[in-house]
């Protein structure tokens, strides 16, 4: 299936300066050719042959105009079908402080208004460093109409929605202000067959925000945004059904003898959504504090972060949930030869499940309080320590150690029943050696991981080992690496895991790369007292070219 991306580009300002014969016509892009080979009985489906072929190809034009050009072709998925072939064209011409976009482009306007959204049509940024007045617009189709019917599940059904909009900001260097408009309607026309048994509605949607940046007094800054959002959900209906919503975010940032203080707060309003973001969190109110410093003439620092989240925030949801998390970093470098990490967060969820069944039969307010109260804690720590204990002309070698232990836990009221907590430990220790003359790098490891889960013990143990060397002055590149791993339930061995690696890369004539990857992977596992053996063989081929 070929994807196929268009783009040009026109630098109108410097078209006085760059007409000469050097200049007239400049080539360059790249060739990438590449294919996988499979073998083997492992449970999963895999094709035996797949085939990858990239490409890439500019022309510049006097300095003047630049005419990127890519595509790719692929068998992968090739049992897919597509309503429309998805191709991109976009031209950004620029004089100036203007630029234009014209095409399939995106634009950021406000998280709450437009956000990334793909459209096709045009464009417009306007704004010079020397003037405080910045302006931005858009004009163009948000999505294309597709039809009930398609047999693509990748394309569901949708109306032709159009889209247009408009940012400004006025930028001083203590404060900076601006808003941002924007509107999007579905087409009711641009379907043969309304599919309302679908849930598919012809939308409206108009979407404003305001924001703001002041510096209140030396290293002290507040940003605000404030956002509303109309929506029509249904525009097909006689009746207006607009719903509005908003959202707020404030952030307060401080730094003063080298700590750094911030606090932010943040509401958004139940079903908030706007038609210029593909995805938006909604129902939602959280506040956070951030604290950050260096210590001990910078060898040291830490930070710490806290944050509070609910939502439900209208009462009329089922089941309430409460956030809270807290983490902590510290770092030291005793010299340079010996650096360590520590690092703590704790994760906490809260959940009110309230139950219609039980509000109906308690027999007085103080029945059932803890029996539908939820909690789910998770707290991590992790350290890690490195260490160079030997450095000189000749070779570098160093060892370097990490732990980590994670804890979660389900908890009903105050109780934690049985198989409601889970344990995950992991440790591993690994030695390396650099020889720098011949820029040889190797690694040897040993892990373990240790896991206590619904009443089961796991564990997890196994070395691996890798060496990386280049040849003929580094033209050739080539890797080995292999690791085994065997898992113990109870105590008893359940299953082993063999993976090698071997991967070479050449370099011809500068602009050619021939690359070769063989993997072989071998597993050994009992299932219900059988014994089951797979295994798996991939070659990967690949031959690029720059020019």
């Amino acid at each position: 299936m070929p994807f196929t991306v268009l783009s040009q580009q026109i630098d109108l300002e410097n078209s006085k300066t760059h007409f000469s014969k050097e200049n007239l016509l400049k080539i360059s892009g790249g060739l990438s050719a590449n294919s996988v080979f499979y073998t083997g009985n492992e449970a999963y489906s895999r094709d035996p042959f797949t085939y990858y072929l990239t490409g890439s190809l500019n022309l510049n034009i006097m300095n003047l105009i630049n005419t990127p050009f890519a595509f790719n072709f692929t068998n992968s998925g090739s049992n897919y079908t597509y309503p429309t072939m998805p191709n991109r064209f976009s031209l950004h011409p620029g004089y100036k402080w203007i630029t234009g976009h014209f095409g399939d482009v995106s634009m950021n306007f406000s998280p709450y208004t437009l956000n990334g959204h793909l459209f096709t049509g045009v464009g417009i940024d306007i704004g010079a460093s020397t003037f405080p007045l910045k302006v931005s617009a858009m004009y163009g189709r948000m999505q294309r109409a597709v039809e009930y019917g398609t047999g693509n599940p990748n394309a569901p059904v949708a109306y032709k929605r159009m889209g247009y909009g408009t940012k400004i900001r006025f930028e001083k260097p203590k404060y900076q202000i601006g808003t941002s408009i924007f509107m999007a309607k579905d087409d009711i026309k641009s379907l043969k067959w309304h599919p309302d048994s679908l849930l598919v509605f012809p939308q409206e949607n108009l979407a404003v925000s305001l924001n703001g940046n002041i510096q209140l007094i030396d290293n002290m800054n507040l940003n605000a945004e404030y956002g509303m959002s109309f929506l029509n959900r249904d525009i097909s209906k006689s009746e207006i059904q607009n719903s509005k919503f908003h959202a707020i975010r404030v952030l307060l940032g401080y730094i003063f003898m080298n700590n750094t203080i911030g606090i932010g707060y943040e509401r958004i309003d139940p079903g908030y959504k706007t038609l210029g973001a593909y995805y938006f969190n909604n129902d939602l109110e959280n506040i956070t504090l951030n604290y950050a410093r260096p210590f001990l003439k910078n060898k040291g620092s830490i930070a710490l972060s806290g944050g509070l989240e609910h939502d439900d925030l209208e009462k009329t949801k089922e089941s309430q949930t409460r956030r809270f998390i807290a983490s902590a970093n510290i770092g030291y470098a005793y010299s340079d030869e010996l650096n360590f990490n520590l690092s703590y967060s704790s994760f906490q969820t809260y959940m009110n499940i309230k139950s219609q069944f039980d509000y109906i039969n308690e027999l007085t307010p103080y029945d059932n309080l803890d029996t539908l109260d939820y909690t789910q804690i998770s707290k991590n720590i992790s350290l890690s320590i490195n260490y160079t204990f030997k450095k000189n002309e000749t070779n570098i070698q160093n060892l370097n150690l990490n732990l980590s232990f994670q804890e979660a836990a389900d908890k009903q009221g105050n109780i934690v029943p049985e198989g409601g907590s889970s344990l995950f430990s992991n440790a591993s220790i690994a030695y390396g050696i650099q020889y720098l003359p011949q820029q040889i790098n190797s690694n040897i490891s040993f892990n373990i991981s240790s896991t206590r889960m619904t009443g089961q013990n796991m564990l997890i143990i196994g070395p691996t080992f890798n060496i990386a060397s280049p040849f003929f002055n580094k033209k050739l590149n080539t890797a080995f690496i292999a690791s085994y791993n065997t898992n113990f339930v109870e105590g008893n061995n359940q299953s082993s895991v063999w993976n090698i690696r071997f991967n070479t890369g050449y370099v011809l004539l500068k602009k050619h790369r021939l690359n070769l990857n063989i993997a072989y992977r071998d597993n050994y596992a009992k299932l219900n007292h059988n014994k089951l053996a797979t295994n798996g063989l991939t070659i990967t081929t690949g031959y690029n070219y720059h020019f």
